[in-house]
C-alpha cells in the first residue's frame, strides 16, 4: 500500500510537469469556470430571483461544486487518451504498483482544481462574491470542494477505462455531469421546479454540496418541498456520505478495472 501511494505520488510529478509544459491546459481549464462566473452574474443573474441574498452569493457556491465535478471529464479523457496511445502498457513495463498510475492521475487533477478555485474565488470577489462565514468555515468548504471534487474523478477513471476513445468519454461525461448540475439549486432555487423535480434535485449529490457550501461560506439555504428532509437539514453530512459512498464503492471497482483493462 505504502509503495502504491509513492508510486502515485511520482505519476502525480508526472502530470504536474505535463502542466508545466503545455501550459494551455491550465488556462483553459480556468477560463471556462471563470466565463460560466461572468454568464451567470451578468447574462441571466437579473432573471433569477433569490429572496434574501443577492445572486452572487447564491451563485458562486454553485459554480464552484459544478466546476470540481466536472474533474472527472479531465480524469476520464485523459486516461482514455493514454490507453489509446499505448501509454499504459508502458507504465506497465516498469517496476510499479498497477494501481499508481489511476492513484497519480486522480491526485493530479485534483491538484489541478488548487488553481481553479483560485482563480474562480479571486474573479468571484471581484464581481461582488462576499463569504460571510468566518476563515476557518470558508477554508472548510474550498476542503470539502477538494475532496468532492477527488471523490468525482473516480468515476472519470471508471468511464475512461470503459470506453473506446477520448470522444466517447467526453460525450458520457457530458451525459453525466449536465443533469446532475442544472437539475440541482446550484444556479436557481428548486422552489420554482416542479414538485416532482424538486424531490430528484434535493437528493441529488451535486445540491447537498451546493448547501454545504453555501452553509459554510455564510448563505441561508433556500429548499422546497422537501424543506426538513434529511439533505436539507443536513447539507454538510449528507454531502459527506455521498462522497465517502463513491470512493468506498468506486476506488477498487475502478482499480480493479484497470489492472484487467490493456491498451487499446
Amino acid at each position: 500500500m505504502i509503495n502504491a501511494i509513492k508510486d502515485g505520488l511520482i505519476i502525480t510529478k508526472r502530470q504536474l510537469l505535463q502542466l508545466s509544459r503545455v501550459p494551455e491546459v491550465l488556462i483553459f481549464s480556468t477560463i471556462q469556470p471563470v466565463m460560466f462566473v461572468l454568464l451567470f452574474r451578468y447574462v441571466f443573474g437579473g432573471a433569477i430571483n433569490t429572496p434574501g441574498s443577492d445572486y452572487i452569493q447564491f451563485l458562486m457556491p454553485g459554480i464552484f461544486v459544478q466546476t470540481v465535478a466536472f474533474t472527472l471529464a479531465t480524469t476520464s479523457v485523459g486516461l482514455a487518451m493514454d490507453m489509446t496511445k499505448g501509454l499504459i502498457d508502458r507504465f506497465r513495463s516498469l517496476p510499479i504498483a498497477r494501481s499508481a498510475v489511476v492513484l497519480g492521475r486522480t491526485l493530479g487533477d485534483a491538484t489541478l482544481n488548487i488553481v481553479v478555485l483560485l482563480v474562480m474565488a479571486l474573479t468571484g470577489f471581484i464581481v461582488g462574491w462576499r463569504p460571510s462565514g468566518g476563515v476557518v468555515s470558508i477554508t472548510a468548504g474550498f476542503m470539502f470542494l477538494m475532496l468532492f471534487g477527488y471523490a468525482m474523478s473516480w468515476i472519470g477513471v471508471l468511464i475512461g477505462i470503459s470506453v473506446r476513445d477520448a470522444r466517447t468519454a467526453n460525450n458520457l461525461v457530458f451525459l453525466i455531469v449536465f443533469p446532475m448540475t442544472f437539475l440541482s439549486n446550484a444556479f436557481a432555487p428548486t422552489t420554482a421546479m416542479p414538485r416532482v423535480l424538486q424531490y430528484f434535485a434535493e437528493w441529488n449529490p451535486v445540491s447537498t454540496m451546493v448547501a454545504a457550501c453555501r452553509e459554510l461560506f455564510g448563505l441561508e439555504n433556500q429548499f422546497g418541498v422537501t424543506a426538513g428532509s434529511f439533505p436539507s437539514e443536513n447539507p454538510i453530512l449528507m454531502s459527506l456520505i455521498y462522497i465517502i459512498v463513491l470512493m468506498v464503492v468506486l476506488i477498487p471497482v475502478s482499480t480493479a478495472k484497470y489492472k484487467r483493462t490493456s491498451s487499446r
